[in-house]
């Protein structure tokens, strides 16, 4: 049996010294006696960059604190979820405020009513919008009612788009262009996946191919309209619009799965930005303000196949959680009344302006992606893809040396090659000038 690594590696390249990080060393070999792999999440566990990882003491605004007491900027934000940064006053008194209250009531309270009216005046094309605990969830509840609205069976997805891990959608694809989605992880039956289908991102041709071949029986096409699992792949305007003429025409529902995106590229999400509206949206990540919060909705002819309206089943003990609502509602409110889009706008392109200088001085190819307070900094040998590329192991291995040079000059940055980095309102244009020279001096000691 492997055993944990005994030391969390955060190299110096310069004076090729190790710095120690003992109590989170302590932490990470307690975990794997209880916990498997030590992480409740595997992309926690610093497998594709090396070493042990970090375990967090405490956030605040832009920065994380680690169990040694050391502070990093973060460019990590709870995976998107913190816009406003950590600990943000206003939504840890609202927090606190709910909590006296009671922290769960397993029946309906104000609270959701309040957030569900923000997301359905916010988003295109929304009516009704149901809430559950998590992405993953918001995803598999938004697929079952459109099998149900169109009593239809397929699922179409595409590769390098993540939705979470239900079963039917841990898939990859095969040989062809079109194909059966086949399993991806251990534990799920081919049976789960037979009706997905797994696409290539950015071709039309096989879009067609597809459901000019089983178009009749697909429920629904879901995508993520700017993926963002698989390194930042922006997609053109015109292929998402092609997915909305498609499916239009065979009678088959569009899903954004904007888990990430919604309501961090824009009040309405990339929906709003590109102007296509789908049939089904998902939500996570902002609209709990850091609680675990997911959401799905679409237009109320839709929506009303749940039950107990309809004949379709969904529920959750802690779905409209009132903590976890009065979370939402305050980030929500906070970022509309601090402008809080157009900052985070402002400060990506601070971002791109800064650090594109230096990655053009490095002695490697990587090339700056960025949508809005989203960036990738890509090690395709060529340029950034906007398809699901695998990365050569050199890649790979340039990016864990960066991460921990940068994670020794106080930087914290995904702890994976394929993972984008978020910016959040707490940043500042100080925040970019050390993020500039840390990336400087980390490229400097990488060859």
């Amino acid at each position: 049996m492997a055993r944990p690594l005994r030391l969390t590696r955060s190299i110096n390249f310069k004076s090729n010294t190790v710095t120690k990080h003992p109590h989170s060393e302590a932490l990470y070999e307690r975990a794997c006696r209880v916990i498997p792999g030590g992480v409740n999440s595997p992309v926690r566990a610093f497998k594709a960059v090396g070493g042990t990882p970090l375990f967090v003491q405490r956030g605040s605004g832009q920065h994380l604190i680690d169990a040694d007491g050391r502070k990093y900027l973060d460019l990590v934000n709870s995976w998107g979820a913190l816009i406003l940064g950590h600990a943000h006053p206003a939504v840890v008194a609202a927090i606190t405020q709910m909590a006296r209250n009671g922290t769960t009531f397993g029946a309906p309270c104000a609270g959701e009513v309040e957030l569900a009216e923000k997301i359905v005046a916010s988003y295109p094309g929304l009516e009704q919008v149901r809430f559950v605990s998590s992405g993953t969830e918001a995803v598999m509840s938004a697929i079952r009612v459109a099998r149900a609205f169109t009593g239809r069976d397929l699922i179409v997805k595409f590769s390098g788009c993540y939705h979470g891990h239900a079963d039917h959608l841990l898939v990859a694809a095969g040989s062809g262009l079109a194909t059966f989605g086949t399993p991806s992880s251990a534990g799920v039956p081919e049976a789960f996946t037979a009706c997905t289908r797994v696409l290539p991102l950015d071709d039309e041709a096989a879009v067609e191919e597809l459901f000019a071949r089983e178009g009749a029986r697909i429920a629904a096409m879901i995508i993520e309209p700017v993926p963002a699992n698989h390194g930042l792949l922006l997609q053109r305007r015109e292929f998402l619009q092609k997915l909305r003429d498609v499916t239009r025409r065979h009678g088959a529902l569009l899903i954004f799965d904007e888990v990430i995106s919604g309501f961090r590229l824009a009040r309405g999400g990339v929906a709003e930005l590109v102007g296509i509206t789908p049939d089904l949206a998902t939500f996570g990540k902002v609209i709990g303000g850091g609680m675990p919060v997911g959401g799905f909705g679409g237009s109320r002819q839709i929506m009303q196949r749940l039950a107990p309206l309809g004949d379709t089943y969904q529920a959750g003990t802690l779905s409209g959680n009132p903590v976890a609502m009065a979370s939402g509602i305050t980030t929500l409110n906070l970022m509309i009344e601090e402008s809080g889009w157009e900052r985070l706008e402002q400060i990506g392109a601070l971002v791109e302006r800064s650090l594109l200088p230096v990655l053009k001085e490095a002695s490697f190819p990587i090339h700056f992606v960025r949508a809005g307070s989203l960036f990738w900094m890509s090690f395709h040998d060529s340029a950034a893809p906007r398809t699901a590329e695998s990365m050569s192991a050199k890649a790979v291995q340039r990016y864990g040396a960066l991460f921990h040079a940068m994670l020794d000059r106080g930087v914290y940055l995904p702890p994976s090659a394929y993972e984008a980095c978020f910016l959040s309102l707490a940043h500042t244009s100080a925040d970019v000038e050390q993020l500039t020279r840390a990336l400087r001096e980390s490229l400097a000691t990488l060859k």
